[in-house]
């Protein structure tokens, strides 16, 4: 049996263990690039089989929060390069996230005071944060088809920029319902067209991109990141989730992806949702892709050893408890406790609740 302190080999690379550091945004970015404590926070957790770092915009119109990072400018990537240096020099291994918010954005953040761009012009019961604090998102206006070349062409180049960063890899964030779930779920994506309608046009653009990403950097180098049940960001599940999810990692498995990264159930809530009519089978994604398979949503020690135990997970992502451990791995070999983690400092602020955790040491 396979413990999660064994090494694997996922896609092109071996990691030293299962344990992965979920993405996880902070909001600490400065001038939309990653600052100097960014590089020390990574460097400190760089213990984990796997990081994959924060939600990382392919554009400027791929902006939903204030203060998150991008990786389509230069000196983005040159900022980032400081951050995958010091992982490695520490012995890690990380990864980047791609991220277009879509729909879950606030004009004030666009270019030029822009609408969010999203599979529909339907404005969800949704909030962000921007200079003026927490507000409704706005209005968005559905992408016409003729635009989807060249967000597709977005990823392409990010995945290229966070290559020549120096990352291991990227994963593509088609989770959570931002900009990629806009378009798998029936309950959002209400166009017509050759990305709507059924579910083959639904799973196009997702199919589309990671074709896209894994051509420019190499499918043993590429993830993809998936909710089938969350409601987050008022965004109903899919009339009928296994089918769609089904038939995604179905047209997903011949590419040869590195991973599949899977929040079961409500992100940040429970695993099996109460309120599920019928109760989603992750056993049925799994046996149709042949890649790593990752596991996500309030996994602790015992669950995350009998997941990999017993063959249902390889890999095991972990959000909030590298927050407030940054040696997190150790304490998990060790049994050793957790820090409490400081509710106040997540999102935004300096140094406070960022790299100040301590270690066992």
């Amino acid at each position: 049996m396979s413990t999660l302190f064994d090494p694997i080999r996922m896609g092109d690379l071996v990691l030293a263990n299962r344990i992965v550091m979920a993405p996880l945004t902070r909001n600490r970015a400065v001038g939309l690039q990653p600052g100097e404590l960014a590089v020390e926070y990574y460097r400190q957790r760089a213990s984990a089989g796997l990081i994959i770092a924060e939600a990382t915009q392919i554009s400027a119109m791929g902006q939903g929060y204030l203060d998150t990072p991008g990786i389509y400018s230069p000196e983005q990537v040159v900022a980032w390069q400081a951050v995958t240096d010091a992982v490695h020099a520490a012995g890690g291994r990380i990864f980047l996230q791609l991220w277009h918010v879509g729909r879950i954005s606030h004009s004030s953040l666009l270019p030029g005071g822009a609408a969010p761009v999203s599979s529909t012009g339907r404005r969800p019961e949704a909030m962000t944060f921007t200079a003026s604090g927490f507000v409704e998102v706005s209005q968005p206006r559905a992408l016409r088809d003729e635009e989807i070349a060249g967000l597709i062409d977005d990823y392409r180049a990010a995945a290229r920029n966070a290559i020549a960063a120096g990352f291991d890899g990227i994963e593509v964030h088609s989770a959570n319902n931002y900009l990629l779930e806009q378009f798998l779920r029936d309950s959002v994506n209400d166009r017509e067209g050759p990305y709507g309608g059924d579910i083959a046009g639904r799973t196009r653009l997702v199919v589309e991109v990671m074709q896209a990403v894994s051509e420019e950097v190499g499918a043993g180098r590429v993830g993809l990141r998936l909710s089938p049940m969350t409601t987050f960001s008022d965004s109903p599940r899919d009339s009928d989730p296994q089918a769609l999810y089904n038939y995604l990692v179905e047209q997903l498995a011949p590419m040869g992806l590195a991973y599949l990264h899977v929040i079961e159930g409500e992100t940040g809530g429970a695993r099996h949702p109460e309120d599920a009519v019928v109760p989603f089978d992750y056993a049925a994604l799994k046996a149709r892709f042949k890649g790593c398979w990752m596991v996500n949503n309030g996994y602790g020690r015992e669950d995350a050893e009998s997941a990999v135990a017993d063959g249902e997970a390889d890999m095991v992502a972990f959000g909030r408890p590298f927050i407030g451990n940054p040696d997190f791995v150790r304490r998990l070999r060790e049994h050793a406790p957790l820090n409490p983690l400081q509710e106040d400092t997540l999102y935004g602020g300096g140094a406070e609740g960022y790299i100040d955790y301590p270690t066992l040491d």
